[in-house]
């Protein structure tokens, strides 16, 4: 007979709780919300966060401001995300870094897939391997050769150790044959114009950070690494027409720390979907390379694990290590 009260108070507490989680994304947002992107302004995910940002910012009527939380290879911006509070009022931009460093990093103070929650995914990209101009390579065999022909004299830059720029290099090395030496930076901007100088030989970046780079002349794209060319770049080769097998792209997406009501999640969610549906937003990405990856939450995290899988497969065949 005890057990009724217990089973109604427990049923109350539940509901009490459901409707405090209801008032509270029927207020939401009821002030500015931070969005860390884990790398310095000017790179891809920045770029991504930003445009999006603004729309979503008039959409909901508080201003999303773009916190730049570069460091450690994502993972001092991704830190800072896990621990904040679980109300909604702090979006991280997921990138490939997420899924790579799960495997590539041994001692990480969190793991990504259990401590955070997934909101929407944004957009997927292809990353351009692109070398500096004074390179005599003008296609993706004239390097291979050019490397082979100078073992461990060229280089290769990315936004950080564990990017997707990063370890598509690694797999370009271990798919090859080839020897060159990393050199990681604290965000993709600061690689590019060392890049552009010739102090380094090649980078594989995300196509939105170094389009336009490409498109005046700046530096010379060799090829995508998607398995399909792109639109963006039609004469541009793949990789894999060179070297079968090939394939890496960048994806970005939205996630919050694990607890986060899933009103507020299902509300942050159909904004996001609904501003990758306006005409002019898509535009803007696709531009610089971007197909949307919308959909549920769910649907953004099985991109995520998968990922997460694929790249730890290659931290492990290519034997890359955080330096």
């Amino acid at each position: 007979m005890r057990l009724k009260p217990l089973f109604l108070g427990f049923v109350a507490a539940g509901t009490t709780g459901f409707a405090t989680g209801n008032a509270a994304a029927a207020e939401y947002p009821a002030r500015s919300i931070r969005w860390i992107v884990p790398y310095v302004p000017g790179g891809t995910t920045d770029i991504v966060a930003r445009i999006m940002g603004a729309r979503l910012s008039e959409r909901m009527g508080q201003t999303i401001v773009v916190d730049n939380r570069p460091g450690a290879g994502n993972n001092i911006g991704t830190e800072i995300a896990v621990k904040s509070a679980p109300d909604g009022y702090t979006w991280f931009l997921t990138n490939p870094a997420n899924a790579i460093n799960a495997t590539l990093y041994t001692n990480l103070n969190f793991n990504f897939l259990r401590d955070m929650a997934p909101v929407a995914g944004l957009i997927r990209v292809p990353n351009v391997m692109t070398v500096t101009r004074n390179l005599p390579a003008k296609n993706v065999q004239g390097f291979i050769a050019h490397a082979k022909a100078n073992p461990s004299k060229l280089n290769f830059s990315s936004g950080g150790a564990g990017t997707s720029v990063h370890l598509s290099g690694e797999l370009f090395k271990a798919m090859t044959g080839i020897n060159m030496v990393h050199v990681p930076y604290k965000g993709s901007a600061p690689a590019i114009i060392d890049l552009i100088s010739g102090q380094n030989h090649l980078m594989f970046d995300n196509m939105p950070g170094i389009i336009g780079y490409i498109r005046n002349g700046d530096l010379r794209a060799l090829a995508v690494t998607t398995a399909k060319r792109s639109a963006q770049l039609p004469d541009v080769q793949s990789v894999a027409e060179s070297v079968p097998g090939f394939e890496a792209s960048a994806w970005f997406g939205v996630a919050v720390s694990k607890g986060t009501p899933a009103a507020i999640v299902t509300r942050v969610n159909r904004e996001v979907n609904d501003v990758l549906k306006d005409p002019k937003i898509m535009q803007r990405l696709t531009d610089l390379g971007g197909t949307s990856i919308a959909g549920t939450p769910a649907e953004f995290w099985e991109v995520h694990t998968m990922e997460t899988e694929k790249w730890a497969k290659v931290v492990k065949a290519s034997g890359a290590k955080v330096q």
